[in-house]
């Protein structure tokens, strides 16, 4: 059974709590699951189940939390290549230092509980908690020593080289110094609060991530020394331009400072009477995972908003501190936090290079940064194209960002005001904050439509935003929900019920990504839009699921987690296995996000061992080793870093010379099967699964540009064109395809998987 957790339904009785422990049994029991083939059953007992594998031993994983760092290195790499497009080279290192935030504010913090708890458990790699710890912070300071120097050593001389500087306060000339000056007395000074730190004034609670100075100074007047935090205001830019005239001594280009720079350069005015002797740059990483029992919560939005209040005051994890700062100031703000020499990061430069956003989003530079893609028409759906009437003739595939996901917006905005149209009914995970698709449903309400939304608060990161609309939502007369009692609503659906002129009928999207127009423009993934009868009644079903009390009975075209998606996956992975053991050609593609679950990576184990060739594109996290004994060169893994975020899910199965294809929203991860509620859906139309198969897939496989190969020990290899093979790019293959020009398609290879060296000594 689902259970709805509306403000309406949640509460803290027993019957919640009873729902909550149904589902965990149903999820996590073995059970019969309904087959790809046409309510054919497989018995749960299907490879990765069995404890006694041969491949369920240590050495055949890769620690995750190695593993995320090693991706995170991938997207160091796009920073270091010097065929990059300047500012993008910027972008990119800050993209690497957001990405590391989050690891430590999550997994890290996730890490420090466990060793703080004492807890025996182990991952599938069999190392303790302390063993990733102390293999993690290596991995994360030498990763961070490399963003500094190539900070330091490349990319501060070539900004130089083009006329692009940043200055020390403390060394400008006198119109610049006299414009910092004034600029600091009139408009930052008024927003700044010193707060003390003495026997009277304890050390003050600051923000998770927030920008601070620890100021020493000396008290005449007492004869003795202070101790003062100023936090930098966020209500600033970083990263301030000095304006030209007064720049003019520095010569021609564009000058600029940053924030913590000039603050730290006039504490004086901040401190009257007193003598500023040190001022040191710092800046701590708190934990900020959510800890919520939501099958006891009374009210499920009123506990997220109380534990967002609290996530700024989660323990520290992390503490970084301008390199230069005295090691008696390092220990004394390390036992303020309650932290270790093993969280310290001394850093040569910024403190957070996400203040470069003014510089690589300017538009001041359009040379430095990649030239501007605008997202094509579907040919499928010109400009005036009527969409109910094409979906009704045909299922259309969508690529994004290469194909626009205006349409999809545009189809929620035609259904708010078709007169036909009755009811809209749709998940909602992430999405912008001015999100052009609320605005749509709000109108679809106040039109009279029967609209259902149901909102994910618990989108990590997004919660606040998640309430703010849905508040909004919820005014206009939308019917929400709130999540999913003990799960995490992760799946893209989207369901309009029209009244055509022969029937009502049930138009439907569904998706890889999330309904957000704004990360569509930068991050891949399909979309599909059908009217399929048997496909769409299904999604229906699974609404009245996900709003209802109703049981799920399992369907024949769509998997549905946490209740079979697992299982269904391993049967169509033993079918291959079964195909290859018969002498037939086995083959799996599958392209994820991350690939974590233990069972699963067993089941791919044993089908590559029987002889199924399997290409795995997994942009971030992967915990399967490849070339491992038994295996040798059955299994490749490549991962993606590229312009795009690569956030599309395909899962592509040869059964025997007739493919099945399926997408979704779900990573083989055991929070996707166990813990979220994901759909994965089928792709039937000849025409696009052969888009799939000989345009998609093959462009990914055979990119030899932005591509790296998994090696055996963790590591990973960048691909480069061997011999007189010409480079190719997959995104960029994409980009040219949807602008029309003429492309050289890649070389087919769905069929016969290239081999992956093998490694002697895998293990």
């Amino acid at each position: 059974m689902i259970a709805s957790s509306s403000k309406s339904s949640i509460g803290s009785n027993s019957s919640n709590s009873n729902r909550g422990e149904q589902r965990r049994r149903r999820a996590g029991g073995a059970r019969a699951v309904t087959a790809a083939t046409g309510g054919s059953s497989a018995a749960a007992s299907t490879p990765g189940n069995a404890v006694n594998s041969a491949f369920d031993q240590p050495d055949y994983f890769l620690n995750r939390e190695l593993s995320w760092l090693e991706f995170n290195a991938r997207v160091l790499e796009e920073a270091l290549d010097p065929h990059q497009p300047l500012l993008e080279r910027v972008r990119f290192l800050s993209i690497f230092g957001t990405n590391l935030d989050e690891f430590f504010e999550v997994r890290i913090a996730g890490v420090k509980q466990q060793i703080d708890s004492k807890s025996g458990a182990f991952g599938p790699d069999h190392l303790s908690a302390s063993e990733v710890f102390d293999k993690a912070q290596k991995r994360a300071h030498e990763l961070v020593e490399t963003q500094y120097r190539c900070w330091n050593e490349q990319l501060i001389p070539a900004l130089n080289a083009v006329g692009i500087f940043i200055h020390s306060s403390t060394k400008l000339p006198p119109a610049a110094a006299a414009w910092a000056e004034t600029m600091f007395r009139e408009e930052i000074f008024p927003v700044l609060t010193p707060l003390g730190v003495d026997p009277s004034h304890p050390f003050p609670q600051l923000l998770n991530k927030s920008h601070n100075v620890i100021v020493l100074l000396d008290r005449p007047a007492e004869g003795d020394t202070a101790t003062a935090i100023v936090q930098i205001p966020r209500v600033f830019p970083r990263l301030l331009r000095i304006p030209d005239a007064a720049a003019a001594e520095l010569g021609p280009g564009a000058h600029h400072v940053f924030l913590q720079s000039l603050i730290r350069n006039h504490l004086r005015f901040i401190f009257p009477g007193l003598v500023v002797k040190e001022s040191y740059a710092f800046r701590m990483t708190r934990n900020s995972d959510l800890y919520i029992d939501d099958e006891e919560a009374e009210n499920l939005l009123h506990t997220i908003e109380e534990e967002l209040r609290r996530l700024n005051k989660g323990n520290a994890v992390r503490l970084e501190v301008q390199a230069g700062c005295p090691p008696e100031v390092e220990k004394f703000l390390l036992e303020n936090f309650r932290l270790t020499e093993a969280d310290l990061y001394r850093l040569p430069g910024p403190v957070n290079f996400l203040h470069l956003q003014p510089l690589y989003m300017s538009d001041a530079y359009p040379r430095l940064r990649d030239k501007p893609f605008q997202p094509a028409t579907p040919k499928a759906l010109p400009l005036g194209a009527d969409i109910f009437e094409v979906m009704r003739r045909q299922d259309v595939l969508l690529h994004h960002p290469y194909e626009s996901f205006q349409s999809i917006v545009e189809l929620i905005e035609r259904a708010s005001e078709d007169p036909q149209v009755l009811g809209v009914k749709m998940t909602l995970y992430r999405t912008s904050a001015d999100s052009a698709i609320v605005r749509a449903l709000v109108e679809a309400a106040e039109n009279g439509k029967q609209v259902t939304v149901l909102v994910e608060l618990k989108a990590r990161f997004d919660e606040m935003n998640n309430i703010r609309f849905a508040r909004r939502l919820e005014e206009a007369g939308v019917h929400v929900v709130y999540g999913i009692v003990g799960l995490k609503t992760h799946c893209k659906m989207l369901m309009i019920v029209r009244r055509d002129d022969d029937r009502i009928r049930l138009y439907t999207h569904l998706g890889t990504g999330n309904y957000n127009a704004s990360t569509a423009r930068f991050y891949t993934d399909l979309s599909l839009l059908t009217t399929s009868a048997e496909l769409t009644a299904e999604v229906a079903v699974v609404f009245n699921n996900l709003t209802g009390l109703s049981e799920f009975h399992g369907g024949k075209k769509l998997m549905l987690a946490p209740f079979e998606l697992r299982e269904r996956f391993h049967a169509l992975i033993a079918r291959e296995r079964d195909i290859a053991r018969a002498g037939g050609a086995g083959r799996i593609i599958v392209k994820l996000n991350s690939l974590v679950d233990e069972r699963t990576i067993v089941a791919l184990y044993e089908a590559a061992a029987a002889g199924v060739k399997i290409d795995l594109i997994v942009r971030g996290v992967c915990c399967l080793r490849p070339g491992v004994d038994g295996v040798g060169g059955n299994i490749r893994v490549i991962s993606i870093i590229g312009r795009f975020l690569e956030h599309s899910r395909i899962y592509w199965f040869g059964n025997g010379g007739d493919p099945l294809v399926y997408l979704g929203s779900a990573d083989w991860m055991p929070r996707n099967f166990d813990r979220r509620v994901e759909v994965v859906f089928p792709v039937e139309d000849a025409a696009l699964k052969a888009r799939i198969a000989d345009e998609i897939l093959p462009a990914f496989l055979n990119d030899n540009a932005k591509s790296r190969l998994l090696r055996p020990d963790g590591t990973y290899e960048r691909r480069r064109p061997a011999g007189d093979e010409k480079p190719f790019q997959a995104q960029l293959y994409f980009r040219n395809l949807a602008r029309g020009q003429k492309v050289d398609k890649p070389p087919t290879k769905v069929v016969a998987a290239p081999v992956a060296p093998a490694h002697a000594d895998a293990r």
